[in-house]
């Protein structure tokens, strides 16, 4: 693996942080990119390019949204505090925190006497904890890989939760369709390959209780003596409450 230890900063770093490649969308804020170092926004790129996010300078309101797995996350960062700058920052958090569901602040603090400053200035502003989530980092460098761990995790679970739905949807539809055989097949002289054919064709079970004699045979290989069968189980008492000997 290269190290990219001439980059901003001069502290080695690896191009891939991402244990599975993030394979998505960063968009920088134009303003925030004009405002930084050119070596910072070359080794941001380099940092995306190397981790599989393909990066686009847009103008948005965060500094920063990355897209990945169907999932938006905002972050405001800041690399440079200094405490006249306090009150746009806050600002701008109370007005992000409510446009966005994901959203994360990430503050560059190399000195004790900035990290006090910070300090004093979110409890001066009364800031909700955890809401939004403020990340204090050393350096630039360390505080974009933050922002491209968190984003990269949020892609990573909204993954694992449309996986988790889709194999509940599929054990949901594996119970419907055992409940769907179990009912047809109680027809008497109705076998799974009858009803495989009537769901096939025809749908549900209700779909199939209204169904003609006529529907049935025209769009299954069912006898007619079989559409006579389920005609007369759905529809008339007399049969389907009678005691059946097959």
């Amino acid at each position: 693996m290269v190290s990219l230890r001439e980059n901003f900063g001069g502290r080695p770093r690896e191009p891939s942080i991402l244990s599975q490649s993030g394979s998505g969308v960063c968009m920088m804020n134009i303003s925030w990119r004009d405002g930084q170092h050119p070596s910072f926004i070359q080794f941001i790129s380099s940092f995306l390019s190397a981790n599989s996010y393909r990066l686009n300078f847009l103008p948005i309101t965060p500094d920063f949204i990355f897209n990945n797995g169907g999932l938006s996350v905002a972050f405001i960062f800041v690399t440079n505090w200094d405490s006249d700058i306090a009150p746009s920052v806050f600002s701008r958090v109370e007005k992000l925190k409510k446009q966005f569901g994901h959203f994360y602040v990430v503050v560059s603090l190399p000195t004790k006497e900035q990290n006090d400053s910070f300090n004093q200035s979110y409890f001066k502003y009364a800031m909700e904890l955890g809401c939004p989530t403020f990340v204090p980092v050393l350096d630039p460098e360390m505080g974009f890989e933050k922002i491209v761990k968190i984003a990269h995790a949020r892609g990573v679970c909204k993954r694992q939760d449309a996986v988790s739905k889709l194999k509940d949807e599929r054990e949901r539809a594996v119970q419907g369709m055992d409940t769907f055989l179990k009912v047809v097949t109680s027809i008497p002289g109705i076998d799974n390959h009858d009803a495989n054919a009537l769901i096939q064709a025809i749908g549900s079970i209700e779909a199939i209780s209204k169904a003609p004699k006529g529907v049935i045979l025209e769009n299954t290989d069912l006898s007619i003596d079989k559409a006579e069968r389920i005609v007369r189980f759905f529809r008339d008492p007399d049969y389907y409450l009678s005691s059946k000997i097959n």
